[in-house]
């Protein structure tokens, strides 16, 4: 093949390639990518990454290279044909991706959530609906809670037109995995992301989950009263706590913070926040709470409507249908993530706040025709 893009891993880490790949594939244009993670201790694809390359090109039947544990240099090309319209339009250049159901079993704890993160945006080149179940781990360091894409995640995305649902049949904690979800997506008419401005927090959400044989120490409960003892919050609270079958013992928190519309009478949306944290051997249940409510009480004393972990999350969606999102500040994912804009033509601008350099709120912008289903 002879890629359209070629990109240096040597910098970047998993979310390069996640991100890359799902490029690839809404563009329908091949790339090469080399010095896979090369900065890692460990460089290379590991199980988690090649899972999501094994993914991709099982639901393209694509073209790649590099399909292999510790691969540091990896080509796919999707090939997709040109298809029909999510509203059963005309046939277009735009190129269109198959549904069907699919099994991965990523073989370790690797994330189950972050290969979804490398699915979801392929629900904009969707012909029909699609599932996958994955085995692995759901609720595992560096990466986001299961309860985070299902109660945040989702939901904002949602609202801008995303099609999608997961259903968690059980718990992976680290280190034997083993969990099980169900991703379906449908063919979906992504609108522009407009989260520029943030409404009044209105509702915080808690979801405190333990394994089975946690249960006799409460900590999904304990977890829970540490977060609230700490939480700067008198407003309106939901809170639910859970025993979950799992392979291996584990617990996780997510708080959820929902706010007002904000609407001037463009197209904006609800802003919502997600943080979380994981209960680890020898670090008290609640720990675990007070450390996911530190991060939301350092978020509700800000401006902007999407927690840092979000923000660079969103980056491939304006990509898909343009808009504005204002992050709380520019981390080296979301600089990552927009360099590789750049590479593949997205033009991003980018309004900062602190006019002295120092880190703050920062505005993404991408031109709703400039987009990559657009040009």
């Amino acid at each position: 093949m002879t890629p359209t893009y070629e990109l240096d891993g040597n910098d970047a880490g998993g979310q390069f390639v996640r991100t890359a790949l799902t490029l690839s594939v809404l563009e329908n244009e091949p790339i090469r990518i080399e010095n896979v993670r090369g900065n890692r201790p460990t460089p290379g694809l590991r199980h988690q990454h090649l899972a999501v390359l094994e993914t991709m090109v099982e639901l393209c039947d694509a073209d790649a290279t590099g399909v292999e544990l510790g691969a540091e240099t990896i080509e796919f090309d999707p090939g997709l044909e040109a298809g029909s319209g999510t509203d059963g339009a005309a046939e277009t250049d735009t190129p269109r991706l198959e549904g069907g159901r699919y099994e991965v079993d990523i073989g370790t704890a690797g994330s189950v959530t972050l290969l979804f993160d490398a699915v979801l945006p392929l629900a904009g080149v969707l012909e029909s609906p699609l599932r996958i179940t994955v085995t692995g781990g759901t609720d595992v360091k560096w990466s986001p809670p299961i309860d985070y894409v299902r109660h945040v995640k989702l939901p904002l995305l949602r609202q801008f037109g995303l099609v999608a649902d997961c259903e968690v049949d059980r718990r992976g904690f680290y280190p034997d995995g083993g969990g099980e979800v169900t991703l379906r997506l449908a063919p979906s008419a992504i609108e522009p992301v407009e989260l520029d401005e943030r409404g009044d927090p209105e509702t915080v959400r808690l979801y405190s989950t333990e394994s089975e044989s946690l249960s006799e120490q409460d900590v999904a409960h304990r977890q829970a009263e540490g977060a609230l003892e700490r939480l700067e919050w008198h407003g309106d609270l939901e809170r639910r706590e859970t025993t979950a079958e799992s392979p291996s013992p584990g617990s996780a928190l997510v708080i959820r913070v929902d706010h007002a519309v904000s609407d001037d009478g463009q197209r904006r949306r609800a802003g919502l926040a997600g943080f979380s944290s994981l209960g680890e051997r020898g670090t008290p249940a609640e720990r675990v709470g007070e450390d996911a409510a530190d991060a939301a009480n350092r978020f509700l004393e800000g401006a902007a409507p999407v927690d840092r972990h979000m923000a660079d999350q969103l980056l491939v969606y304006l990509a898909l249908a343009g808009g504005r999102v204002r992050v709380p500040a520019m981390t080296d994912h979301v600089e990552s993530s927009l360099d590789l804009l750049e590479t593949v033509g997205i033009a991003a601008t980018l309004e900062e706040e602190n006019g002295d350099g120092t880190e703050g709120p920062t505005t993404v912008a991408v031109d709703s025709s400039e987009t990559l289903l657009e040009r």
